[in-house]
């Protein structure tokens, strides 16, 4: 299972972000996914998860109208579409598969 996150960065609060996960190892279209995130000095915070194929979809409550979640299984991807950026979301952002993460891409959101 290889997981490869990709579109972090640093971007001011009200701002947005499209976090991308590749993945390749496994028959992605089969499986559930979730991005899940872990800020500075705290635990690991699980924010969304879609089904196998895309018609279930759950959110944090913190994150809910503002971020999106969806998949192409066609192209083995997992994306998180993040509007209005908030300071509290600045963190390390996985994609998680099971007890597999990827490297995580960061996310900080400041002036």
């Amino acid at each position: 299972v290889q997981l490869v996150e990709s579109g972090g960065g640093l971007v001011q609060p009200g701002g947005s972000l499209r976090l991308s996960c590749a993945a390749s190892g496994f028959t992605f279209s089969a499986y559930s996914m979730d991005w899940v995130r872990q800020a500075p000095g705290k635990g690991l915070e699980w924010v969304s998860n879609i089904n196998e194929g895309g018609t279930r979809i759950s959110y944090a409550d913190s994150v809910k109208g503002r971020f999106t979640i969806s998949r192409d299984n066609a192209k083995n991807t997992l994306y998180l579409q993040m509007n209005n950026l908030k300071r509290e979301d600045t963190a390390v952002y996985y994609c998680r598969f099971g007890a597999a993460r990827g490297q995580g891409t960061q996310v900080i959101v400041s002036m």
